[in-house]
């Protein structure tokens, strides 16, 4: 099983790109060392506030991979940082 979810992200407090990346960085970092993701930016690559980020993860089942996407949620909605605007999941 495969799931793959597609997030829109509002950066409020960038004011380039510079610090877009940087916000975007650390959360692509933290997702990386604490789940079971890949993580990337596909979307929205020259807006200061605005961005997209697709993460994936690979299991047998189907739970498991619903449950590692939930905590990668969690994690980025618990950021000051950014507000999460539109979630799409996809499940191969």
């Amino acid at each position: 099983m495969i799931g793959f979810i597609r997030v829109e992200l509002l950066i409020y407090d960038a004011q380039s790109l510079k610090e877009k990346r940087s916000v975007l960085k650390s959360i692509q970092t933290r997702l990386k060392q604490r789940f079971n993701v890949s993580v990337a930016e596909t979307d929205h690559h020259d807006v200061w506030q605005r961005a997209e980020l697709s993460l994936v993860t690979v299991s047998n089942d189907r739970a498991v991979c619903e449950r590692e996407l939930q905590k990668t949620l969690s994690l980025i909605d618990g950021d000051p940082k950014i507000e999460r605007t539109v979630t799409d999941y996809e499940w191969l």
